[in-house]
């Protein structure tokens, strides 16, 4: 069976409580069948007079008996088997995360945050339950079908069973039609649940644009278009669901109208008693249940097929970058040099960056500026190894990085984006991210060289203020400070700041980036920044165009040269003179504003 051989390293290690589950199971079907036998029996004494006191006393201790050991049983098989299945469903759980974490940026551009929310939800409900109720169904089918039989069998007349039995293959042919259906309306309906995920996270994040935009109408009727198509699919479901019952009533019903009639025939002729006929019919009630299970087995194993088909298809993605199968571990990080690297995203037709060539020794402070789009993020984010890349192309203390395992090489870099993820947590538990066991005084000197000193004393919690969902109670230049204080607590050997501060105004960022240099001698940075002025600084600065290296230098020495960099920096001071001088011009138009205007009225 397919499902089984995709779990079979979780079945593997819990074999013995499936195999108590079926022994009990099968234990608790064969005293189903004692019940009826007996009630046979003491109608038959009831009709011959034979029945006496002490007997029926017997036989009713006897039922008591059973009733007591099925409940027993039942509870002891009932925690074994669904305790597995809620493990199976936690550990399931477990490796996707795991699997997902160690997952490049390409795996998530091929799949949707709604797809795999519907992966860790209602995909791995449905394989624990075909792992828990669907083990019940099919061994109350096999194991109650073969005892009700064989009873019926030994115990009644073989004919009886054999012409109550004859409707019975017409039930295995309607369910496996109807299972076939159930698996790809149920696929859909999985599909379609990952659209309208993706849908609500999208308009919960996006809540600020869709407001400033007035766009709150249409983004509610856009999501009942899609929840209504989700409804759609799951009515599908439901009618598919809602066949099985009907074909197993009806030709169970007519399993019983056979009996009845054939069996009142044997009655009447002697061949069997009133008793056995009695008991035969309690056996075929019995064989009810084990039709149905089978019909809910059915339902419950396509559901689970389609599922775990779904998990397994995103646990067979590999990552793009793995570990080196003979790694190299520099003691420390040293020189970094791009060794004529060119790069291209996967999937693109074009080159993001072309023969590359720079060296920052150990302790520099590499500028990296450009217009818009000429690969400065991406230059830097090679350092992460987020994308494969040519060998030998970026190198460590010498070594290529992709002979350098991935922990030992992240453990060295503090990365600060463009765009920052807050936890929903506290301002301390999102500084000490990388390093959890800091103390209060090292986060707090963290938040002072990130210029949060001052935001932290204005807040009546400070530390402990909450965030919110991806910061949504900060200001866009305090969340670049809380990435930055983050970067700076765990002090990494090469610490890359990618336009990492872009929303605070001048003064900060100088003194910012001051606290960084004091705080970071001897150890290597890169600044990527529209603002030239943050990397004035700088041992060296390289200039990037449509992901070529234009210019390279000092500050001093691009300022003697009359390129891009020189053009930009002149015209950004010039902007910032003019909005200094707009700045005091209007404070002064303000205090005079009212002498004006009274020189104005005085004349009329």
């Amino acid at each position: 069976m397919l499902f089984v051989r995709r779990l079979s390293w979780f079945f593997r290690k819990r074999w013995p409580f499936y195999v108590a589950t079926m022994l009990l199971i099968s234990a608790n079907s064969y005293m189903n069948t004692v019940a009826p036998r007996m009630v046979g029996q003491t109608i038959d004494s009831m009709l011959n007079g034979t029945l006496t006191r002490a007997g029926l006393s017997s036989t009713l201790w006897l039922l008591l008996g059973i009733a007591v050991a099925m409940y027993v049983t039942t509870y002891i098989w009932i925690n074994a088997l669904f305790g597995s299945s809620a493990l199976l469903n936690k550990q399931l759980r477990d490796r996707l995360l795991a699997h997902w974490t160690r997952m490049r940026p390409s795996f998530f551009q091929r799949n949707r945050s709604g797809e795999l929310m519907a992966l860790a939800t209602n995909d791995i409900e449905a394989v624990s339950n075909t792992a828990g109720f669907g083990v019940v169904t099919i061994t109350n089918t096999i194991m109650g079908v073969i005892v009700v039989v064989a009873s019926m069998i030994y115990f009644i007349d073989v004919r009886l069973m054999i012409a109550a039995l004859l409707p019975m293959p017409l039930l295995t042919v309607a369910i496996n039609v109807l299972g076939r259906r159930m698996r790809t309306h149920f696929t859909e309906a999985q599909q379609r649940f990952g659209v309208m995920n993706d849908h609500v996270l999208e308009s919960i994040s996006g809540q600020r644009v869709l407001r400033s935009y007035v766009q709150e109408k249409n983004d509610l009727a856009a999501f009942d278009r899609v929840t209504k198509d989700v409804m759609e699919k799951n009515i599908r479901v439901a009618q598919t669901n809602s066949l099985f019952m009907p074909a197993i009533s009806a030709i169970t019903g007519i399993s019983f109208a056979i009996a009845i009639g054939y069996g009142s025939y044997l009655v009447v002729h002697n061949e069997i008693t009133l008793g056995e006929m009695v008991t035969f019919n309690i056996y075929l009630g019995l064989l009810v249940w084990p039709m149905i299970a089978f019909g809910d087995f059915i339902n419950i194993l396509q559901r689970g097929n389609a599922s775990v088909n779904r998990i397994e298809e995103s646990l067979a993605q590999q990552p793009d970058v793995t570990d080196p199968i003979d790694p190299i571990r520099p003691e420390a990080a040293g020189d970094v040099a791009f060794r004529g690297l060119t790069f291209r995203y996967p999937g693109a037709d074009v080159d993001r960056l072309k023969d590359i060539r720079l060296e920052a020794r150990r302790g520099e402070t590499i500028g990296v500026v450009g217009k818009t789009g000429s690969g400065k993020s991406t230059l830097l984010k090679q350092l992460l190894r987020q994308y494969p890349i040519p060998a030998g192309g970026v190198t460590v203390s010498g070594v290529p990085i992709d002979r350098i395992p991935l922990d030992r090489l992240l453990g060295w870099i503090g990365y600060v984006s463009q765009e920052h993820l807050l936890l929903s947590r506290s301002i301390r538990d999102n500084i000490a991210l990388g390093r959890p066991e800091a103390t209060e005084a090292e986060v707090l000197e963290a938040a002072r060289m990130a210029f949060l000193s001052e935001d932290l004393e204005r807040m009546p919690e400070g530390l402990d203020t909450i965030v919110g969902e991806n910061g949504v109670m900060l200001s866009g230049g305090q969340k670049q400070r809380i990435g930055i204080a983050r970067a700076l607590l765990v002090r990494p050997e090469i610490l890359i700041l990618d336009d990492a501060l872009s929303a605070v105004d001048a003064r900060t960022e100088a003194a910012i980036l001051d606290a960084v240099r004091r705080s970071r001698a001897g150890k290597t940075t890169f600044i990527a920044t529209h603002r030239l002025s943050a990397v004035k600084h700088a041992q060296r600065i390289v200039v990037l165009d449509d992901g070529r290296i234009v210019e390279e230098g000092t500050h001093e020495e691009l300022m003697q040269r009359d390129g891009w960099y020189k053009r930009q920096y002149e015209r950004q001071q010039l902007e910032e003179s003019l909005l200094e001088d707009g700045t005091n011009g209007a404070g002064t138009s303000g205090t005079n504003g009212t002498s004006g205007t009274n020189g104005a009225v005085n004349p009329s």
